[in-house]
């Protein structure tokens, strides 16, 4: 048996379908919030029509996709939050939010810092899209680097040492069909009448 399996197998928390659903469900709720972006493109063209009265002569405003975000955050922040308070009631850790024994400073800092991190993703990713106005496109190839630098920095720090070979082709595969995903999406903007 390899060690990978042996892994797998002496995991009592692993649970292969579980893994897959999610992936599935995180993917097409991902999608929603291109969706939302798209959506809320009354809100960013209004916020430009203002910027471009405000500032003749400017161009366009290079927020305006990010105005939209105010409305589409709630409901990650709803539904992280229901979640979060519900996990808190289930295993009764409300008190780890000023635990003593625990590092609460560096807690409090890294989680400011990667949701910072997470949200400025997303202020970029507007501004960019605002610049190229090509809509689900922009979304695809967002994503799908957010993926391919993931897997990148998982292979040069080794993160799928120990893994059975299979496995690693596997990820190589998803990695190498980001990729021509990517070159497709970009072939058929070049073509688009």
């Amino acid at each position: 048996m390899s060690k990978g399996r042996e892994v797998a197998v002496n995991n009592k928390e692993y649970k292969f379908g579980l893994g897959i659903f999610v992936a599935i469900v995180s993917g097409v709720l991902s999608a929603c919030f291109a969706f939302g972006i798209d959506a809320g493109k009354v809100m960013a063209n209004e916020a430009n029509g203002t910027w471009k009265a405000i500032h003749p002569g400017s161009g366009e405003f290079l927020f305006q996709n990010n105005v939209t975000y105010v409305v589409i955050l709630w409901g990650g922040l709803t539904t992280n939050f229901i979640w979060c308070m519900f996990l808190n009631m289930r295993n009764k850790t409300f008190g780890d939010y000023t635990n003593k024994k625990t590092p609460l400073k560096a807690n409090y800092l890294f989680s400011a810092l990667a949701g910072t991190t997470w949200f400025l993703q997303f202020f970029f990713y507007g501004m960019g899209e605002s610049r190229l106005g090509n809509g689900a496109s922009s979304w695809i190839l967002h994503m799908a680097f957010i993926i391919l630098i993931a897997n990148m920095w998982g292979l040069i720090y080794k993160e799928w040492k120990g893994i059975s070979r299979k496995a690693l082709v596997t990820v190589i595969a998803g990695i190498a069909t980001i990729i021509i995903s990517v070159l497709i999406v970009g072939y058929g903007n070049s073509i688009k009448l």
